[in-house]
């Protein structure tokens, strides 16, 4: 059983960046591929961004691919989401999420563990 936990959300302009970070229990957080999904009211929930367990392998979703970056530290127990160049259509309550597994998957339902969410306000 792994538990995540976000924070870092919040409200911010258009332009700017906001860091999210995940915290993840177990000692065998290297074996969890990690992602961050998002959902806006009245939307499906979106893949934004995936990383394997060594962290050498991440991928995008197509909105996010060059303002967003995620990273690991798997000393720490932690995954995290810089977001640069925030637009207010980036507004969302952004979830962690981890799965056994080699590679990110962009399905949602691929994943086993989610946090309880953590919002993100764009302003324009």
């Amino acid at each position: 059983q792994v538990q995540v936990v976000e924070s870092g959300g919040g409200l911010v302009q258009a332009g700017g960046s906001l860091r999210l970070s995940c915290v993840a229990s177990g000692r065998t957080f290297r074996n969890y591929v990690m992602g961050w999904f998002r959902q806006a009211p009245g939307k499906e929930r979106e893949f934004v961004a995936g990383i394997s367990g060594s962290g050498g392998v991440t991928n995008y979703g197509d909105s996010v691919k060059g303002r967003f970056t995620i990273s690991r530290d798997n000393a720490k127990n932690m995954v995290w989401l810089k977001m640069n160049s925030l637009r207010p259509e980036d507004t969302a309550v952004y979830y962690c999420a981890a799965r056994v597994g080699s590679a990110p998957s962009r399905i949602h339902n691929d994943y086993e563990y989610w946090g309880q969410g953590t919002q993100v306000t764009v302003s324009s």
